[in-house]
């Protein structure tokens, strides 16, 4: 097991009895949120447009679907549109009008982009995360991306974490998604560290509840979107809008 110094923790702008991070993936290291936000409009424009309403906004997309597992998405935005579909089951195909379906539909979408596009990461955040391998910590990606194995190979980053838990191993082992802290709690888990050794690091409001939840030593929420004070507020303890910051603070 990784021993980290104390001296590495500080470049960090970590505690002192951190052990290891837990990085979301999607707005955290890779620049993947820009294609879901892409993907769900894509999807949600239609169903609201057949139902005499206004385009997704990104400011919906922060509120009702950033961070959330993609069946929690659909259900927790329509509801806020007072749509309710059937639940359906996940083996719905893309064309159903179910829950189950339209987030199949999202995740058709953001299939074909990957394989068009390719994974672009955050320069300042794969710097963070080679400090802190670095530094002796435990890493892990916790995401509510079914797409996470994918992701991380095409951005070049699986060997740089020692864990995964998706929305694919979420699914498996029946783990509410985020705002619950039980895939981040997973996480720890599978790195052998208690939750208050362990910091989170993420850009979603609903990724900042769920590390606060589970009470977890430091939560970063990176600012993506515009919402520095809604990250605060839902408990991030700092709040940065690019990783970098953690290093250069820690060094001036």
């Amino acid at each position: 097991m990784p021993h980290a110094s104390s001296t590495g923790l500080g470049r960090l702008g970590l505690p002192p009895t951190i052990l290891a991070v837990l990085f979301d993936l999607d707005g955290v290291l890779t620049q993947t949120s820009v294609l879901h936000r892409t993907a769900w409009k894509q999807t949600f424009d239609p169903i609201l447009a057949a139902h005499g309403q206004s385009e997704f906004t990104e400011a919906e997309y922060a509120a009702h679907v950033d961070g959330r597992r993609r069946y929690d998405g659909v259900r927790a935005f329509l509801a806020s549109r007072g749509i309710h579909p059937p639940e359906g089951t996940p083996a719905d195909g893309p064309e159903a009008e179910t829950v189950c379906g339209i987030g199949n539909r999202k995740n058709s979408e953001v299939g074909r982009r990957l394989a068009a596009d390719g994974v672009a990461t955050y320069p300042g955040s794969v710097a963070y995360l080679h400090a802190v391998r670095a530094a002796g910590l435990r890493t892990a990606v916790v995401t509510a991306s079914a797409n996470g194995a994918d992701v991380l190979a095409a951005a070049g980053l699986s060997d740089l974490l020692e864990a995964r838990v998706d929305g694919v191993i979420a699914a498996r082992d029946n783990l509410p998604g985020k705002p619950a802290p039980d895939t981040f709690l997973a996480g720890a888990r599978a790195l052998g560290v208690a939750p208050a050794q362990a910091a989170v690091i993420e850009d979603a409001i609903a990724g900042v509840q769920a590390g606060r939840a589970g009470s977890f030593g430091y939560v970063v929420g990176v600012d993506r979107l515009d919402q520095a004070a809604e990250l605060a507020a839902n408990g991030a303890d700092v709040v940065v809008s690019d990783l970098a910051e953690l290093l250069e603070g820690a060094a001036s």
